[in-house]
């Protein structure tokens, strides 16, 4: 891809939908050989919106109920409900909600588009976020509950002047460091004092070790691998016992997480899918190239996981438990966990 991406014709883009108008705006651009915010760009109607994310996040507040989508190469996630007032501190913010809950990285935030109803991929309205490669990081769809004029207010508010942007062709993947280089009794002692999940990723950072290559090395108490199945029959296992789980979906910019049951689950082509009225999540069997029953020490107790990766070892699903009554991990989600890696055996 060159240093310098070109907007598709409007013309070919409408062309292209009105032949095939069930096809995907990520599906469209890969066919075009463009980003998708490039096609989104090329919309009739469609609005770039200044890059003022907090007014962006405070301004859906407004809006009522929305469905907040967050996706990568292997995993959407789809959740319906209404954005709380953010937190936010420098690059980094929270939505923190019932329903809509995320952790944002706005140093991956790069541009954003108003999409009006009616136009490909958009039937009720939406706002539409990408970085600097194009990709999409995060989406707000409207829906029948939706305060279209605070919807429309807001863009009309954040509407952009600048011209369409130019687009960075994606970066090289990041090369882990060299494994004979980590000191693995470290990695195990730092990994071991954990007294919260939310510290590892300040683990990771010395001397950035990747999250599959941490797993690998950390020894099989703390990481075993597992097939990729191990989160189908997780899933299963947690809609049949009507158990409340945590399902995270992250990208670079964004984490989006959902807390509760799941009950509808369906398998369609390549694709394992709960389908509930408020919660969708479709994973890409295919795509979900490894695995891992991950466990990790807090002050509350041992955290259990299940984790995913793509074939580039990016992250594509995270299963976690929720906290019994006495704060720490529900039991009956650890034996579910230990069930589902037993059953899928790497």
């Amino acid at each position: 891809m060159s240093d310098v991406i070109s907007l598709p014709d409007p013309s070919e883009v409408a062309a292209l939908f009105a032949n095939r108008p069930a096809l995907r705006v990520r599906e469209a651009a890969a066919e075009l050989g463009v980003p998708e915010a490039a096609l989104v760009a090329a919309l009739p109607g469609a609005v770039r919106l200044r890059a003022d994310w907090p007014s962006l996040l405070e301004g859906l507040a407004e809006a009522g109920e929305v469905m907040a989508l967050t996706r990568n190469d292997h995993a959407v996630h789809e959740r319906h409900g209404i954005y709380r007032k953010p937190e936010i501190r420098g690059d980094v913010g929270c939505v923190l909600g019932p329903e809509i809950d995320l952790r944002l990285f706005f140093a991956r935030w790069a541009h954003a588009w108003f999409v009006p109803a009616g136009l490909p991929g958009s039937p009720r309205g939406s706002i539409q976020v990408f970085d600097r490669t194009g990709a999409a990081v995060h989406k707000v769809f409207a829906t029948e509950a939706t305060r279209h004029d605070a919807l429309v207010a807001l863009a009309e508010h954040l509407a952009s002047p600048d011209p369409p942007p130019q687009f960075q062709p994606p970066p090289s993947p990041r090369a882990d460091p060299v494994e004979e280089a980590i000191e693995v009794a470290t990695l195990r002692s730092d990994w071991l004092a954990l007294g919260d999940t939310h510290d590892f990723g300040k683990l990771l950072r010395k001397p950035r070790i990747g999250r599959a290559q941490a797993f690998r090395l950390a020894g099989k108490e703390l990481a075993r691998p597992v097939a990729p199945l191990a989160v189908r029959r997780a899933l299963e296992g947690a809609a049949s016992g009507r158990l409340p789980i945590t399902v995270i979906v992250p990208n670079a910019g964004t984490i989006q997480i959902h807390t509760g049951t799941v009950e509808r689950l369906k398998e369609t082509g390549a694709w394992f899918n709960v389908l509930d009225p408020r919660f969708n999540l479709h994973l890409h069997m295919p795509g979900l190239a490894r695995a891992w029953l991950v466990r990790k020490p807090t002050a509350e107790g041992l955290v259990t996981s299940i984790e995913a990766f793509g074939p580039d070892d990016t992250p594509a699903v995270l299963l976690f438990g929720t906290h019994d009554p006495g704060g720490g991990e529900d039991d009956r989600w650890r034996a579910l966990a230990e069930h589902a890696a037993e059953a899928s055996p790497c």
